[in-house]
């Protein structure tokens, strides 16, 4: 198998395993979010900035992997 062949199969399916795991990640960060500010609803903006930041944080992770894949790609 040819080295662009096996690139060209294993960029979408390295972006859709990416995506896949940011989204699970944000779905618990938001929902343990959500939790904590209905248990204290006084620290609801600490909470707030916290979880912002960890969003941050995991969607900078699914940006390298894009950018990571738009570099690969260009060896097609």
């Amino acid at each position: 198998m040819d080295y662009k062949v096996a690139l060209a199969w294993s960029i979408p399916i390295g972006l859709g395993i990416v995506a896949f795991g940011c989204a699970i990640a944000l779905g618990k960060a938001v929902t343990a979010a959500m939790e904590a500010t209905s248990r204290q609803p006084e620290a609801s903006m600490k909470i707030l900035i916290n979880m912002l930041v960890g969003c941050a944080l995991i969607e900078a992770l699914t940006i390298y992997a894009l950018f990571l894949s738009l570099q690969l790609s260009a060896k097609l």
